[in-house]
């Protein structure tokens, strides 16, 4: 064996560990029923699409579980809101274009049901459960008294049907609804004018689907495989065992409820004669016999009673429940906690571990989904709109486009050290004091002047607080330690 053929195999480790690296290539016996097809998602999507969407939204209303971890979902990705922090430099026209914004928020909602931020909360539960949702940005007249003409109203992802895969009239592919062009840019979207699922909205018979452009339209999606062009519900990789541990659940409180109703059975000598305090069933003409509280039963010569003892769920019932629903929990992504409300085996080391690897990847999904596909189109837009009616006149648009958005703060179980670790690391250089603040969930410029607007007034009202109050004013008086009197620090005499 040559020098280069000893050194190939050293470095490889020979043909044992190339077989062990493809195993999962393997075909013999152990393997032999593993043969998935090899598809692509986008045709996953578009034949098994339906009934998913259709199996999830029943999930989510019926089972409690499901319930829980949407609402867990939408609390953690946006909470009260991701919030715009404009990076304009003129501190005036700064603050002019966040008041407006601030005030057009409560305007958004095209449906007038909530303002811009439950909006993000409504496109975070749709994700949840149908893995994706669609933005339409609707232009207003003026005549319609908004402050900014422009609103925002959400599609449902039945609105754009998955079987419609076919070629436009213009030459466009049309795949799962969305209009392609040559080059693969996505050029409009073809809705549904009502909801398949709305038996409530019945009207005349209109075309079956719209032709929206794209640029009018925000999807917003997680994509998981590169080419992917519908998004796939989060609660899909636990959906089967959520559904099967609810029906094992209520196959054991039926059992537990149909024990229960027996209390005892009794065995008669002469099947002819009923028991004392029975009553004879209409309808099979066996006799059921009835006990009250405090009673007394003489039985017939012959009879003998045997109490029902029916079997209990057993020592593993328990042990099943957690292992199923953390399992459910890690398919989901979310903590165990947040989907049952079980705390009892967590402790402060438990949580924070689990929370910091939880909230890495909710802070991946807030910039990299929320914040790019729904809130810098939307205040794009929304620039657009209030300088051309008028709301704003902004000399340099591009700069007004710069924005930062600052995602809810993140409470921890021990706040006290975490604010203590920040000061710290502020006053080592480690961290920016607007970093801090905006860990919080707020725009430091807005806390800069509510704190000079703060102490204005303690000082025009006399008032102090913090820690030059407290050096002013001395010790205070407590229970433990009354103040001093005049006097008390003179040593007496024995």
């Amino acid at each position: 064996m040559s020098l280069f053929d000893r050194f190939r195999r050293r470095s490889t480790g020979g043909p044992a560990a190339v077989r062990a690296r493809l195993e999962g290539a393997m075909a013999k016996r152990r393997l032999r029923g593993w043969n998935p097809p090899l598809e692509n998602i986008n045709a996953l999507v578009a034949s098994g699409g339906p009934r998913l969407l259709a199996r999830a939204r029943e999930l989510v209303v019926t089972n409690g579980y499901a319930a829980n971890a949407c609402e867990a979902f939408a609390a953690n990705l946006v909470g009260d809101g991701i919030k715009p922090s404009s990076l304009i430099g003129d501190s005036d026209l700064r603050d002019r274009v966040q008041r407006l914004w601030l005030a057009w928020t409560d305007e958004a909602d095209a449906d007038g049901l909530t303002d811009f931020y439950g909006l993000q909360a409504m496109v975070a539960r749709e994700m949840f459960v149908a893995g994706e949702c669609f933005v339409r940005l609707r232009p207003r007249r003026a005549e319609d008294g908004l402050l900014v003409p422009f609103q925002l109203q959400l599609l449902q992802s039945e609105m754009l049907p998955f079987e419609k895969t076919e070629t436009a009239p213009n030459g466009n592919a049309i795949r799962c609804g969305i209009e392609f062009d040559h080059v693969g840019r996505r050029v409009a979207y073809h809705f549904r004018r009502r909801h398949p699922g709305d038996s409530t909205d019945r009207g005349a018979p209109i075309p079956e689907t719209v032709r929206v452009p794209a640029e009018d339209v925000l999807h917003v999606y997680r994509p998981l495989d590169a080419g992917q062009i519908r998004g796939l519900p989060h609660v899909a990789p636990a959906m089967v065992r959520l559904h099967l541990l609810d029906q094992y659940d209520d196959a054991e409180l039926d059992r537990k409820k149909t024990a229960a109703m027996f209390a005892g059975f009794i065995t008669k000598a002469a099947p002819e004669e009923q028991p004392m305090g029975a009553v004879e069933d209409a309808e099979d003409g066996t006799g059921i016999a009835s006990l009250e509280p405090g009673t007394l039963q003489v039985l017939l010569p012959g009879e003998d009673v045997t109490f029902s003892s029916p079997a209990d769920v057993g020592g593993g019932y328990e042990a099943f429940q957690y292992r199923t629903l953390l399992a459910i929990s890690a398919s989901l992504g979310l903590p165990y906690h947040l989907v049952t409300g079980d705390v009892r085996q967590a402790n402060y080391s438990s949580l924070r571990a689990e929370l910091v690897e939880f909230r890495r990847r909710f802070s991946q999904l807030q910039h990299g989904v929320i914040a790019h596909q729904l809130c810098r189109p939307v205040w794009a837009r929304w620039l657009e709109a209030a300088v051309l009616s008028g709301a704003l006149d902004l000399p340099d648009m591009e700069a007004a486009r710069a924005v930062q958005w600052i995602p809810p703060r993140w409470d921890w179980v021990d706040p006290l050290k975490d604010i203590q670790a920040q000061l710290l690391a502020i006053e080592a250089g480690l961290m920016s004091r607007r970093k801090a603040v905006e860990a919080t969930g707020y725009d430091i410029e807005e806390i800069d002047r509510e704190n000079a607007a703060d102490a204005a007034r303690a000082a025009e009202l006399g008032l102090a607080y913090g820690k030059g109050a407290r050096e002013r004013q001395g010790p205070r008086a407590t229970p433990e330690r009354p103040s001093a009197a005049p006097g008390d620090d003179i040593p007496k005499e024995e």
